[in-house]
């Protein structure tokens, strides 16, 4: 049986993310075991319902089933998330490894950020000869950046240069944040420092697309570095110097570390520090050191292959979208999303999986139905799911397998977990396997973001459909009866004058009735016995004319119209009313069943009639008869 080891990061940080998983996954070729990926992409500017959403899939393993934990902390830097962890794993009484960041107790791998950056300061100071440096920092909280800034610092103390840092920026690790403090010293000409020393790669991209925005060259008017080494860096002009810290060293170091650990080979605590390496480059005006024309050329020839990646991408994530919201209920959604999958499934490959809180489809037609903000329920429902193309084929799936059809033997994987989620308010998750290249591009990131778009506009719009449905039936029915009101009468008015405009085989007949000494009634008995002589009668329209739709246009007056078996059968239906109603009387006390109505009957005359209304006058008019010749009969003798 495989080992199971649990990585927890956020994505942002994909390229290193991807080089440290490439580490990991290639120490694991002679051991049997299998990575799962808790992956989200929080940030700082997110609110903090957003921030819980994104995070829960933290929650989503039960590490009892576990072998082992690897933290990948230059990609979290929320301390109370990297806590809960530690606390859950020791807890399972398993390994558990944190990169970047330390804890006490907790065992460790990391690079030697420290002396790269010295080394970075000895080159900038002795070979550019720096005099003054603007750090732009990750956030306060971070270990990875603080390092770098007190590395930073005491190099220049050490050297008697501290007054050389004229200012220390916290970006929060926003491209944003360092645009604009370039921007304002640019536009309030303050003199720029002689370079940028950028806590990341990115930021220093950043800095450098600003400053040439403002006219300023790098690196001939300042000098920009950062760190990672990352590929987007190597071929960006100019090529940033950058400190390389060895993450698939590093991936490979936390292997070592937690077989060690397995074995008994080694205490919890337990470090291992990788070296890191300065890398000059063309942005601190060193060109000499690496062939950065030699990886643009590379990355030209794959540019047209990733552009027509990309376009098929987009078009499927507009295909998800029209699918999903075209549906009018949530089986229509189930099944026209599974559908979609089955038929095309080339991005997402032969092992992919989206899981669903049981009660999603219920609270979209029940608002009081809540779903979950913190983990998730202990079954899934099984919306899509196929492993090495294998269909799942139950509707339901207990969550702590985490992976349906999830095969203990076999090659090793990489399974990827994403949260599907609106706020804080957990929808379910998606899984991805083997897709190491997908977690580099931030392809995943996108296919998240939509996915949970789109679930997210669906649901809503559906409550929304099913919320307005139910007020216009409440507006569109009479509150005493039951049946139909004038609203709802003139809507089929005007509907029936449409076909009539449009289709001269259109057959229907208006039925009309009124009920008779409704207010005899009243006087009598009061305003409550007159409504329960209004609901018999009601009763007993509704009864006959079974098959029509009937509506009560005023305080004594009702209306059907007839089509089908009801208006071929007009005149026995009539007989049959006339039959189970009261004789007419105007004497008291009239019967506790008494019911008498006045009932006419008109057809729609296709070479004469023009309106419905042409109808309804007809109908009216021998209504009326009807009632006056009731008036006369024996009863009022």
């Amino acid at each position: 049986m495989k080992k199971k080891i649990a990585v927890f990061t956020s994505g942002w940080c994909c390229e290193i993310l991807s080089q440290f998983l490439t580490g990991v996954q290639d120490s694991l070729r002679s051991e049997k075991a299998d990575l799962f990926l808790f992956l989200c992409y929080p940030t700082y500017v997110d609110t903090m319902a957003n921030k819980r959403g994104e995070m829960n899939i933290y929650n989503l393993p039960d590490l009892h089933e576990f072998d082992g934990v690897i933290i990948f902390g230059s990609g979290i830097d929320f301390k109370d998330r990297i806590d809960n962890i530690i606390e859950r794993s020791k807890a399972a009484g398993i390994p558990v490894i944190m990169q970047g960041n330390k804890r006490e107790g907790i065992s460790h791998v990391g690079s030697d950020n420290y002396i790269a950056t010295k080394n970075m300061c000895e080159h900038l100071i002795n070979v550019h000869k720096v005099k003054r440096i603007t750090f732009f920092a990750g956030t306060k909280d971070s270990y990875d950046s603080e390092l770098r800034l007190n590395a930073v610092r005491d190099y220049l103390k050490e050297h008697d240069l501290s007054e050389a840092l004229i200012e220390v920026f916290y970006t929060n690790w926003e491209n944003a944040a360092a645009t604009k403090r370039v921007t304002e010293i640019c536009t309030d000409k303050s003199k720029l420092p002689d370079v940028f020393i950028c806590a990341n790669d990115g930021l220093a991209m950043e800095t450098c697309v600003t400053l040439n925005n403002y006219g300023v060259d790098v690196p001939g008017d300042c000098l920009v570095t950062g760190y990672d080494f990352i590929d987007d860096s190597q071929i960006f002009d100019p090529s940033i110097a950058s400190v390389d810290q060895c993450f698939y060293e590093m991936g490979e170091a936390a292997v070592k570390l937690w077989l060690k650990l397995l074995n008994k080979e080694a205490e919890p605590g337990c470090s291992d520090v990788i070296d890191c390496r300065f890398m000059p480059g063309e942005s601190c005006n060193c060109y000499e050191f690496r062939n950065s024309d030699k990886m643009r050329r590379r990355v030209g020839r794959e540019a047209f292959s990733k552009r027509a990646m990309t376009t098929y991408f987009n078009r499927k994530l507009d295909l998800i979208d029209s699918t999903i919201l075209s549906c009018l209920t949530y089986v229509d959604f189930k099944k026209n999303l599974y559908r979609l999958l089955v038929e095309n499934h080339d991005y997402e490959g032969d092992s992919f999986h989206i899981l669903l809180d049981p009660n999603f489809g219920l609270s979209i037609y029940d608002p009081n139905i809540k779903l979950n903000t913190k983990g998730y329920s202990k079954h899934m429902e099984v919306l899509y799911s196929t492993e090495d193309g294998v269909r799942y084929t139950s509707e339901q799936f207990t969550t702590r397998e985490l992976v349906p059809g999830y095969d203990s033997e076999g090659k090793n994987h990489l399974y990827v977990f994403l949260p599907l989620h609106e706020a804080d308010i957990a929808y379910g998750y998606i899984i991805f396997r083997d897709c190491m290249e997908k977690v580099a591009n931030r392809f995943l990131h996108t296919y998240q973001n939509r996915m949970c778009l789109v679930f997210d506009k669906f649901k809503h719009a559906l409550s929304l459909d099913l919320i307005n449905k139910r007020l216009l039936d409440l507006m569109r029915r009479d509150p005493l009866t039951n049946v139909n009101n004038r609203m709802a009468y003139e809507d089929k008015e005007k509907y029936l004058q449409s076909q009539i405009n449009s289709d001269s085989e259109l057959e229907f007949a208006i039925a009309m009735f009124d009920v008779n000494n409704l207010k005899m009634v009243n006087d009598s008995g009061g305003h409550d016995a007159g409504d329960e002589y209004l609901i018999r009668a009601c009763r007993l329209i509704c009864h006959v004319f079974k098959h029509s739709p009937v509506y009560r246009i005023g305080g004594d007056e009702f209306i059907a119209v007839l089509s089908g078996g009801d208006y071929e059968d007009r005149e026995l239906l009539r007989a049959e009313m006339n039959e189970r109603m009261s004789s007419y009387s105007n004497k008291l006390p009239l019967p506790d069943d008494y019911v008498s109505i006045a009932c006419g009957i008109a057809v729609f005359d296709h070479d004469n009639d023009m309106s419905v209304q042409d109808v309804v006058k007809r109908a009216d008019e021998e209504m009326y008869s009807i009632k006056v010749k009731m008036k006369k009969g024996p009863a009022s003798s």
